[in-house]
């Protein structure tokens, strides 16, 4: 009897870790800066919309970039039930852009974390190759505080211009991955500044320990690219902001969120022959809440699936 109940308890125990699911993004949130304030932009407006987006959401676990300090305390301030890991890339403290890790308290364990330089020297703040900043990638290794499933998240944001340095820096990602994760599942996401059609993109796709959410999603909302230089209007083929996972996940549904924000242009209010004419309309204008939009995926870690199919 004794027999039969232990391994029922371990039964039940392996679907619980077989069918393991999370909720998981990427969110380039723009950092805070007066030229944005000057063209209408500025953080103060933007800030509740994105807490209020993410809150809406629920991820258990994202990533983000162009997190300067100050930014970082006021997203934990709007935030609910996250904490963070992460540093200052230009000086390992608080100094430079964040490229953080925001995951729920109350579902996750942080079994441990770091970080390291997309350089040459991985070990402190130095630019890397031809690059134009400092980047840095953040890393965490967590425990589902339930089911005690454990799982790895990479978070980083490439450079801009070095194309040698986007380059070196894949090649780094995918052998540091390797490294640290030894085949346990992981989750990689960040702002990559390659898209989908570019040869860098591929050092991940074709590492045998990565594959790309967008692709293997069952279902997919992702009507527009994910940069959009803070003009709603604009339509872009391009993901330069990408989640990556182990080949071991399936993708249930996939996610580039457009959501907007609305701000008075003018006071003087109109009717609609289409709508009831107690309704009051006003001319608005519409932002986004950063210059990029974020992607989301739902997605599920399998043991049986392998290669990614």
């Amino acid at each position: 009897m004794k027999r039969t109940i232990l391994f029922i308890a371990f039964a039940f125990a392996y679907i619980l870790v077989g069918a393991q699911s999370l909720y998981v993004g990427s969110y380039n949130i723009r950092n805070q800066n007066d030229y944005d304030v000057q063209n209408g932009n500025g953080w103060q407006q933007r800030c509740p919309v994105i807490c209020d987006m993410i809150n809406f959401e629920g991820p258990d676990v994202f990533g983000s970039q162009e997190v300067l300090v100050g930014q970082l305390h006021d997203m934990l301030k709007g935030l609910d039930g996250y904490s963070y890991i992460g540093v200052g890339r230009d000086d390992g403290k608080e100094g430079g852009e964040y490229s953080p890790i925001f995951y729920k308290t109350a579902k996750f364990n942080l079994l441990g974390s770091g970080h390291f330089w997309l350089a040459e020297d991985t070990t402190h703040p130095n630019k890397g190759w031809d690059a134009a900043c400092i980047r840095i990638c953040t890393w965490g290794h967590f425990e589902d505080r339930k089911t005690k499933w454990r799982f790895w998240y990479f978070n980083l944001h490439m450079d801009h211009i070095g194309v040698v340095a986007r380059r070196e820096s894949a090649k780094l990602v995918v052998s540091k991955i390797r490294e640290l994760c030894k085949g346990a599942p992981v989750v990689l996401t960040g702002d990559f500044n390659v898209d989908q059609k570019n040869e860098i993109y591929t050092i991940f796709t074709t590492s045998g320990i990565l594959k790309d959410s967008y692709v293997y999603a069952k279902h997919r909302f992702a009507e527009n690219g994910t940069f959009n230089d803070f003009n709603s209007d604009i339509k872009t083929d391009s993901r330069i902001d990408h989640i990556f996972v182990s080949p071991s996940f399936s993708i249930n549904n996939y996610a580039v969120l457009t959501n907007c924000y609305w701000t008075p242009i003018a006071n003087d209010a109109h009717k609609s022959n289409a709508a009831p004419q107690e309704i009051d309309l006003y001319q608005y204008k519409r932002h986004t809440p950063s210059d990029h939009y974020p992607v989301m995926a739902r997605i599920a870690f399998n043991r049986s699936i392998k290669n990614g199919k």
